[in-house]
Protein backbone atom coordinates (compact mmCIF):
# COMPACT_ATOMS: atom_id res chain seq x y z
CA UNK A 1 0.00 0.00 0.00
CA UNK A 2 1.37 3.42 -0.98
CA UNK A 3 2.59 6.01 1.49
CA UNK A 4 3.48 9.66 1.02
CA UNK A 5 6.60 11.07 2.63
CA UNK A 6 6.91 14.80 3.32
CA UNK A 7 9.99 16.54 4.67
CA UNK A 8 9.41 20.03 6.09
CA UNK A 9 11.27 22.38 3.80
CA UNK A 10 10.28 25.95 4.64
CA UNK A 11 8.44 28.47 2.43
CA UNK A 12 6.63 27.55 -0.77
CA UNK A 13 6.60 29.59 -3.97
CA UNK A 14 4.95 29.20 -7.36
CA UNK A 15 1.65 28.35 -9.01
CA UNK A 16 -0.81 25.49 -8.54
CA UNK A 17 -3.63 24.87 -11.05
CA UNK A 18 -6.99 24.02 -9.44
CA UNK A 19 -8.79 21.05 -11.00
CA UNK A 20 -12.48 20.74 -11.78
CA UNK A 21 -14.72 20.11 -8.79
CA UNK A 22 -15.03 16.41 -7.95
CA UNK A 23 -18.35 16.65 -6.10
CA UNK A 24 -19.86 18.84 -8.82
CA UNK A 25 -18.67 16.59 -11.63
CA UNK A 26 -20.12 13.49 -9.99
CA UNK A 27 -23.61 15.03 -9.77
CA UNK A 28 -23.36 16.37 -13.32
CA UNK A 29 -22.52 12.87 -14.53
CA UNK A 30 -25.70 11.48 -12.95
CA UNK A 31 -27.72 14.22 -14.69
CA UNK A 32 -26.84 12.59 -18.02
CA UNK A 33 -29.45 9.93 -17.18
CA UNK A 34 -32.19 12.54 -17.58
CA UNK A 35 -31.71 13.02 -21.33
CA UNK A 36 -31.59 10.82 -24.43
CA UNK A 37 -29.01 13.15 -26.00
CA UNK A 38 -25.31 13.38 -25.05
CA UNK A 39 -24.11 15.54 -22.16
CA UNK A 40 -20.55 16.78 -22.66
CA UNK A 41 -18.59 17.87 -19.58
CA UNK A 42 -15.33 19.81 -19.77
CA UNK A 43 -12.73 20.51 -17.06
CA UNK A 44 -13.28 16.99 -15.72
CA UNK A 45 -10.89 15.99 -12.88
CA UNK A 46 -8.98 12.72 -13.29
CA UNK A 47 -9.83 10.94 -10.05
CA UNK A 48 -10.73 7.44 -8.94
CA UNK A 49 -14.21 8.58 -7.81
CA UNK A 50 -14.93 9.73 -11.38
CA UNK A 51 -13.86 6.32 -12.68
CA UNK A 52 -16.10 4.56 -10.15
CA UNK A 53 -19.20 6.53 -11.12
CA UNK A 54 -18.41 6.04 -14.80
CA UNK A 55 -18.51 2.28 -14.23
CA UNK A 56 -21.90 2.57 -12.53
CA UNK A 57 -23.38 4.68 -15.34
CA UNK A 58 -22.08 2.25 -17.93
CA UNK A 59 -23.74 -0.61 -16.03
CA UNK A 60 -27.05 1.24 -16.50
CA UNK A 61 -26.54 1.52 -20.25
CA UNK A 62 -24.92 4.94 -20.45
CA UNK A 63 -22.12 5.21 -23.00
CA UNK A 64 -19.14 7.22 -21.71
CA UNK A 65 -16.22 8.51 -23.78
CA UNK A 66 -13.17 10.41 -22.53
CA UNK A 67 -11.43 12.93 -24.77
CA UNK A 68 -8.44 15.27 -24.46
CA UNK A 69 -6.55 13.14 -21.96
CA UNK A 70 -9.65 12.63 -19.85
CA UNK A 71 -10.46 16.32 -19.43
CA UNK A 72 -13.61 16.04 -21.57
CA UNK A 73 -16.31 13.46 -20.92
CA UNK A 74 -19.20 12.66 -23.24
CA UNK A 75 -22.09 10.76 -21.64
CA UNK A 76 -24.90 9.35 -23.76
CA UNK A 77 -27.89 7.74 -22.01
CA UNK A 78 -29.92 7.26 -25.19
CA UNK A 79 -30.94 3.81 -24.01
CA UNK A 80 -31.14 2.86 -20.34
CA UNK A 81 -30.69 -0.90 -20.19
CA UNK A 82 -30.81 -1.47 -16.43
CA UNK A 83 -32.61 0.10 -13.47
CA UNK A 84 -30.34 -1.47 -10.85
CA UNK A 85 -27.37 0.31 -9.23
CA UNK A 86 -25.44 -2.54 -7.71
CA UNK A 87 -24.10 -2.58 -4.15
CA UNK A 88 -20.60 -3.54 -5.29
CA UNK A 89 -20.25 -0.14 -6.98
CA UNK A 90 -22.46 2.07 -4.80
CA UNK A 91 -20.62 1.01 -1.62
CA UNK A 92 -17.39 2.50 -3.03
CA UNK A 93 -18.85 5.94 -3.66
CA UNK A 94 -21.71 7.53 -1.78
CA UNK A 95 -22.42 9.99 -4.60
CA UNK A 96 -23.58 6.97 -6.63
CA UNK A 97 -26.85 7.17 -4.69
CA UNK A 98 -27.70 10.26 -6.74
CA UNK A 99 -28.57 8.11 -9.76
CA UNK A 100 -31.82 7.40 -7.88
CA UNK A 101 -33.68 10.62 -8.76
CA UNK A 102 -32.68 10.84 -12.45
CA UNK A 103 -33.26 7.13 -13.10
CA UNK A 104 -36.69 7.25 -11.47
CA UNK A 105 -37.72 10.45 -13.26
CA UNK A 106 -36.58 9.23 -16.68
CA UNK A 107 -37.85 5.63 -16.58
CA UNK A 108 -40.33 5.40 -13.72
CA UNK A 109 -38.26 2.83 -11.86
CA UNK A 110 -34.99 2.69 -9.94
CA UNK A 111 -33.39 0.01 -7.78
CA UNK A 112 -30.41 1.48 -5.96
CA UNK A 113 -28.30 -0.04 -3.21
CA UNK A 114 -28.23 1.72 0.12
CA UNK A 115 -24.75 3.28 0.35
CA UNK A 116 -24.23 2.49 4.04
CA UNK A 117 -22.09 4.55 6.40
CA UNK A 118 -18.59 5.89 5.91
CA UNK A 119 -15.51 6.68 7.95
CA UNK A 120 -16.77 10.13 8.96
CA UNK A 121 -20.17 9.03 10.14
CA UNK A 122 -23.41 7.40 9.05
CA UNK A 123 -24.88 9.65 6.37
CA UNK A 124 -28.61 8.98 6.28
CA UNK A 125 -30.65 8.80 3.08
CA UNK A 126 -34.08 9.35 4.63
CA UNK A 127 -34.29 12.90 3.23
CA UNK A 128 -33.63 11.61 -0.29
CA UNK A 129 -36.46 9.12 0.06
CA UNK A 130 -38.82 11.62 1.67
CA UNK A 131 -38.32 14.03 -1.24
CA UNK A 132 -39.03 11.38 -3.87
CA UNK A 133 -42.13 10.19 -2.01
CA UNK A 134 -43.42 13.77 -1.99
CA UNK A 135 -43.00 13.71 -5.77
CA UNK A 136 -45.26 10.65 -5.92
CA UNK A 137 -42.82 7.75 -5.85
CA UNK A 138 -43.62 4.50 -4.10
CA UNK A 139 -40.57 3.37 -2.16
CA UNK A 140 -39.78 0.08 -0.48
CA UNK A 141 -36.59 -1.27 1.06
CA UNK A 142 -35.73 -4.83 0.11
CA UNK A 143 -32.49 -6.65 0.99
CA UNK A 144 -30.43 -3.51 1.23
CA UNK A 145 -31.82 -1.88 -1.91
CA UNK A 146 -34.16 1.07 -2.41
CA UNK A 147 -36.93 0.15 -4.87
CA UNK A 148 -38.52 3.34 -6.21
CA UNK A 149 -41.41 3.29 -8.66
CA UNK A 150 -43.53 5.92 -10.37
CA UNK A 151 -45.42 4.05 -13.10
CA UNK A 152 -47.32 7.16 -14.18
CA UNK A 153 -44.47 9.59 -13.69
CA UNK A 154 -43.65 12.03 -10.92
CA UNK A 155 -45.74 15.07 -9.98
CA UNK A 156 -44.64 18.44 -8.66
CA UNK A 157 -44.88 18.94 -4.91
CA UNK A 158 -43.77 21.01 -1.94
CA UNK A 159 -40.61 19.56 -0.40
CA UNK A 160 -39.37 21.09 2.84
CA UNK A 161 -36.22 19.60 4.33
CA UNK A 162 -35.94 19.67 8.13
CA UNK A 163 -32.21 20.20 7.72
CA UNK A 164 -29.97 21.12 4.82
CA UNK A 165 -28.78 18.16 2.75
CA UNK A 166 -26.74 18.68 -0.40
CA UNK A 167 -27.28 15.18 -1.76
CA UNK A 168 -31.02 15.16 -1.05
CA UNK A 169 -31.48 18.61 -2.56
CA UNK A 170 -29.70 17.51 -5.73
CA UNK A 171 -31.62 14.22 -6.01
CA UNK A 172 -34.90 16.10 -5.61
CA UNK A 173 -33.82 18.82 -8.04
CA UNK A 174 -32.97 16.35 -10.80
CA UNK A 175 -36.12 14.30 -10.29
CA UNK A 176 -38.31 17.41 -10.33
CA UNK A 177 -37.06 18.53 -13.74
CA UNK A 178 -39.17 15.81 -15.42
CA UNK A 179 -42.08 15.85 -12.97
CA UNK A 180 -45.51 17.10 -14.05
CA UNK A 181 -46.18 20.53 -12.61
CA UNK A 182 -44.19 22.71 -10.23
CA UNK A 183 -41.97 21.63 -7.36
CA UNK A 184 -40.78 23.92 -4.57
CA UNK A 185 -37.78 22.79 -2.53
CA UNK A 186 -37.43 24.64 0.78
CA UNK A 187 -34.38 24.69 3.07
CA UNK A 188 -32.44 23.70 -0.04
CA UNK A 189 -28.67 23.39 -0.14
CA UNK A 190 -26.94 26.52 -1.46
CA UNK A 191 -23.53 25.01 -2.29
CA UNK A 192 -21.76 26.07 -5.50
CA UNK A 193 -21.97 22.40 -6.54
CA UNK A 194 -25.77 22.57 -6.41
CA UNK A 195 -25.84 25.90 -8.26
CA UNK A 196 -23.62 24.51 -11.02
CA UNK A 197 -25.83 21.45 -11.34
CA UNK A 198 -28.88 23.70 -11.71
CA UNK A 199 -27.04 25.74 -14.35
CA UNK A 200 -26.26 22.60 -16.34
CA UNK A 201 -29.84 21.33 -16.02
CA UNK A 202 -31.05 24.72 -17.27
CA UNK A 203 -28.82 24.40 -20.32
CA UNK A 204 -30.44 20.98 -20.89
CA UNK A 205 -33.89 22.60 -20.96
CA UNK A 206 -34.96 22.46 -17.32
CA UNK A 207 -36.87 25.41 -15.84
CA UNK A 208 -35.29 26.21 -12.47
CA UNK A 209 -35.53 29.35 -10.33
CA UNK A 210 -33.76 30.24 -7.09
CA UNK A 211 -30.70 27.99 -7.22
CA UNK A 212 -28.21 29.33 -4.68
CA UNK A 213 -31.00 30.39 -2.31
CA UNK A 214 -32.83 28.41 0.36
CA UNK A 215 -35.87 27.97 -1.93
CA UNK A 216 -35.67 26.42 -5.39
CA UNK A 217 -38.63 26.27 -7.76
CA UNK A 218 -38.69 23.75 -10.59
CA UNK A 219 -41.26 23.77 -13.38
CA UNK A 220 -41.28 20.27 -14.82
CA UNK A 221 -40.76 19.73 -18.55
CA UNK A 222 -41.50 16.75 -20.81
CA UNK A 223 -37.88 16.05 -21.75
CA UNK A 224 -34.35 17.37 -21.46
CA UNK A 225 -31.79 17.57 -24.25
CA UNK A 226 -28.02 17.41 -24.46
CA UNK A 227 -25.60 20.26 -23.83
CA UNK A 228 -21.95 21.07 -23.16
CA UNK A 229 -21.04 22.28 -19.67
CA UNK A 230 -17.78 23.27 -17.96
CA UNK A 231 -17.24 21.93 -14.42
CA UNK A 232 -16.47 24.68 -11.89
CA UNK A 233 -13.14 24.76 -9.99
CA UNK A 234 -12.92 22.49 -6.95
CA UNK A 235 -13.38 24.74 -3.92
CA UNK A 236 -12.14 22.07 -1.48
CA UNK A 237 -8.94 21.54 -3.43
CA UNK A 238 -8.62 25.33 -3.60
CA UNK A 239 -9.04 25.70 0.16
CA UNK A 240 -6.60 22.88 0.82
CA UNK A 241 -3.86 24.49 -1.24
CA UNK A 242 -4.56 27.85 0.41
CA UNK A 243 -3.57 26.16 3.68
CA UNK A 244 -0.17 25.15 2.22
CA UNK A 245 1.54 28.60 2.23
CA UNK A 246 -0.36 29.53 5.40
CA UNK A 247 1.22 26.64 7.29
CA UNK A 248 4.60 26.43 5.53
CA UNK A 249 5.16 30.09 4.68
CA UNK A 250 5.87 31.64 1.30
CA UNK A 251 3.43 32.72 -1.41
CA UNK A 252 1.43 30.53 -3.78
CA UNK A 253 -0.84 31.53 -6.68
CA UNK A 254 -3.82 29.23 -7.19
CA UNK A 255 -4.84 29.31 -10.84
CA UNK A 256 -8.59 29.23 -11.41
CA UNK A 257 -9.32 30.07 -7.79
CA UNK A 258 -12.32 32.26 -6.99
CA UNK A 259 -12.94 33.82 -3.59
CA UNK A 260 -16.73 33.57 -4.02
CA UNK A 261 -16.44 29.79 -3.75
CA UNK A 262 -14.96 30.07 -0.22
CA UNK A 263 -15.83 33.44 1.29
CA UNK A 264 -16.31 32.21 4.88
CA UNK A 265 -13.11 30.16 4.71
CA UNK A 266 -11.19 33.14 3.32
CA UNK A 267 -12.44 35.34 6.16
CA UNK A 268 -11.15 32.83 8.73
CA UNK A 269 -7.77 32.66 7.01
CA UNK A 270 -7.50 36.44 6.98
CA UNK A 271 -8.43 36.60 10.66
CA UNK A 272 -5.59 34.17 11.28
CA UNK A 273 -3.11 36.47 9.53
CA UNK A 274 -3.09 35.21 5.96
CA UNK A 275 -3.16 37.60 2.99
CA UNK A 276 -5.43 36.71 0.06
CA UNK A 277 -5.31 38.69 -3.17
CA UNK A 278 -7.74 37.93 -6.00
CA UNK A 279 -6.89 38.44 -9.66
CA UNK A 280 -9.15 37.86 -12.67
CA UNK A 281 -8.24 34.15 -12.69
CA UNK A 282 -6.43 33.26 -9.47
CA UNK A 283 -5.96 33.74 -5.76
CA UNK A 284 -2.53 34.65 -4.34
CA UNK A 285 -2.02 33.51 -0.76
CA UNK A 286 0.76 34.28 1.71
CA UNK A 287 1.20 34.23 5.48
CA UNK A 288 2.00 37.43 7.34
CA UNK A 289 4.65 36.84 10.02
CA UNK A 290 6.15 33.61 11.29
CA UNK A 291 2.98 32.09 12.75
CA UNK A 292 -0.74 32.45 12.24
CA UNK A 293 -3.15 33.42 15.03
CA UNK A 294 -5.66 31.04 16.60
CA UNK A 295 -9.19 31.34 15.18
CA UNK A 296 -12.37 29.56 16.29
CA UNK A 297 -14.30 27.58 13.66
CA UNK A 298 -17.81 26.16 13.45
CA UNK A 299 -18.62 24.14 10.34
CA UNK A 300 -21.90 24.88 8.59
CA UNK A 301 -23.63 24.37 5.24
CA UNK A 302 -22.71 26.86 2.51
CA UNK A 303 -22.15 29.80 2.79
CA UNK A 304 -20.65 28.77 6.14
CA UNK A 305 -17.27 27.20 6.85
CA UNK A 306 -17.03 23.92 4.87
CA UNK A 307 -16.82 20.68 6.83
CA UNK A 308 -14.52 19.35 4.09
CA UNK A 309 -11.89 21.95 5.10
CA UNK A 310 -12.12 21.44 8.84
CA UNK A 311 -9.28 18.89 9.04
CA UNK A 312 -6.93 21.04 6.97
CA UNK A 313 -7.71 24.13 9.06
CA UNK A 314 -7.10 22.14 12.23
CA UNK A 315 -3.61 21.29 10.95
CA UNK A 316 -3.00 25.01 10.51
CA UNK A 317 -4.31 25.80 14.00
CA UNK A 318 -1.88 23.26 15.46
CA UNK A 319 0.91 25.74 14.65
CA UNK A 320 -0.99 28.93 15.57
CA UNK A 321 -0.34 31.34 18.41
CA UNK A 322 -3.03 30.79 21.02
CA UNK A 323 -5.92 28.36 21.43
CA UNK A 324 -8.72 27.72 18.96
CA UNK A 325 -12.01 25.88 19.38
CA UNK A 326 -13.30 23.88 16.41
CA UNK A 327 -16.91 22.71 16.38
CA UNK A 328 -18.03 20.11 13.83
CA UNK A 329 -21.78 20.33 13.21
CA UNK A 330 -22.16 18.38 9.95
CA UNK A 331 -20.72 14.89 10.50
CA UNK A 332 -19.97 12.82 13.57
CA UNK A 333 -16.57 11.11 13.82
CA UNK A 334 -14.86 13.80 11.79
CA UNK A 335 -11.98 14.38 14.21
CA UNK A 336 -10.24 11.08 13.46
CA UNK A 337 -7.22 13.02 12.18
CA UNK A 338 -6.69 14.55 15.64
CA UNK A 339 -4.86 11.52 17.17
CA UNK A 340 -2.54 11.45 14.17
CA UNK A 341 -1.77 15.16 14.50
CA UNK A 342 -1.08 14.56 18.20
CA UNK A 343 1.56 12.03 17.13
CA UNK A 344 3.26 14.96 15.40
CA UNK A 345 3.33 17.02 18.59
CA UNK A 346 0.00 18.82 18.30
CA UNK A 347 -2.00 19.66 21.43
CA UNK A 348 -5.63 18.74 20.77
CA UNK A 349 -8.43 17.89 23.18
CA UNK A 350 -11.48 16.32 21.53
CA UNK A 351 -14.78 16.13 23.38
CA UNK A 352 -17.74 15.04 21.30
CA UNK A 353 -18.16 17.41 18.37
CA UNK A 354 -15.71 19.99 19.70
CA UNK A 355 -11.92 20.06 19.49
CA UNK A 356 -9.74 22.51 21.43
CA UNK A 357 -6.42 23.13 19.72
CA UNK A 358 -3.52 24.84 21.50
CA UNK A 359 -0.91 25.87 18.99
CA UNK A 360 2.73 24.80 19.28
CA UNK A 361 5.74 26.55 17.70
CA UNK A 362 6.65 23.53 15.61
CA UNK A 363 5.31 20.10 14.72
CA UNK A 364 7.59 17.06 14.45
CA UNK A 365 7.54 14.53 11.64
CA UNK A 366 6.16 11.08 12.49
CA UNK A 367 4.58 8.01 10.88
CA UNK A 368 0.83 8.64 10.70
CA UNK A 369 -2.18 6.97 9.10
CA UNK A 370 -4.92 8.50 6.97
CA UNK A 371 -8.49 7.60 7.94
CA UNK A 372 -10.45 9.39 5.21
CA UNK A 373 -9.97 11.74 2.26
CA UNK A 374 -9.78 15.08 4.07
CA UNK A 375 -7.92 13.64 7.05
CA UNK A 376 -5.22 12.33 4.75
CA UNK A 377 -4.57 15.71 3.16
CA UNK A 378 -4.56 17.44 6.56
CA UNK A 379 -1.62 15.23 7.56
CA UNK A 380 0.22 16.23 4.39
CA UNK A 381 -0.37 19.89 5.21
CA UNK A 382 0.96 19.30 8.73
CA UNK A 383 4.00 17.56 7.26
CA UNK A 384 4.87 20.70 5.29
CA UNK A 385 5.36 22.55 8.59
CA UNK A 386 6.96 19.73 10.60
CA UNK A 387 10.59 19.22 11.48
CA UNK A 388 11.95 16.09 9.84
CA UNK A 389 10.07 13.45 7.94
CA UNK A 390 6.36 12.63 8.01
CA UNK A 391 5.16 9.38 6.47
CA UNK A 392 1.42 9.24 5.73
CA UNK A 393 0.15 5.69 5.23
CA UNK A 394 -3.07 4.52 3.51
CA UNK A 395 -3.06 7.40 1.03
CA UNK A 396 -5.38 5.63 -1.40
CA UNK A 397 -8.00 8.02 0.00
CA UNK A 398 -6.16 10.93 -1.65
CA UNK A 399 -6.65 9.60 -5.17
CA UNK A 400 -10.41 9.88 -4.70
CA UNK A 401 -10.30 13.66 -4.37
CA UNK A 402 -6.91 15.20 -5.19
CA UNK A 403 -5.45 15.05 -8.67
CA UNK A 404 -1.64 14.82 -8.83
CA UNK A 405 -1.21 16.28 -5.35
CA UNK A 406 2.47 15.34 -5.12
CA UNK A 407 3.28 16.98 -8.46
CA UNK A 408 1.37 20.14 -7.57
CA UNK A 409 3.18 20.52 -4.25
CA UNK A 410 6.55 19.64 -5.77
CA UNK A 411 6.03 22.46 -8.27
CA UNK A 412 5.95 25.04 -5.45
CA UNK A 413 8.99 23.68 -3.61
CA UNK A 414 7.62 21.05 -1.24
CA UNK A 415 9.67 17.93 -0.57
CA UNK A 416 7.14 15.20 -1.10
CA UNK A 417 7.10 11.80 -2.76
CA UNK A 418 4.89 8.74 -3.05
CA UNK A 419 6.49 5.44 -2.07
CA UNK A 420 5.05 2.10 -3.15
CA UNK A 421 4.51 0.17 0.07
CA UNK A 422 6.57 2.90 1.77
CA UNK A 423 7.32 3.21 5.45
CA UNK A 424 8.85 5.99 7.47
CA UNK A 425 12.55 6.43 7.02
CA UNK A 426 12.66 5.47 3.33
CA UNK A 427 12.71 8.95 1.83
CA UNK A 428 15.16 9.52 -0.98
CA UNK A 429 15.50 13.21 -0.22
CA UNK A 430 19.06 14.27 0.67
CA UNK A 431 19.50 15.10 4.33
Amino acid sequence: MDSIIITGNGPLSGRIPISGAKNTCLKLMTAALLADEPLTLTNVPRLSDITTLRALLESLGCEVALLREGRVMVLSARQITSHRADYQIVRKLRASFNVLGPLLARTGEAIVSLPGGCAIGARRVDLHLMALERLGATITLEQGYVHARAAHGLSGAMIEFPLVSVGATENALMAATLAKGTTVIRNAAREPDTVDLAKCLGAMGAQIEGAGSAEITVHGVARLHGTTHEVIPDRIELGTFMIAPAIAGGEVELMGGKRALLEAFCQHLEEAGVEIAETHNSLRVRRRGNRVRAVDVTTAPFPGFPTDLQAQFMALMCTAEGTSVMEETIFENRFMHAPELIRMGARIDVRGGTATVTGVPRLTGAPVMATDLRASVSLIMAGLAAEGETCVARVYHLDRGYEQIEQKLLAVGARIERVKGGVAGTSRFPR
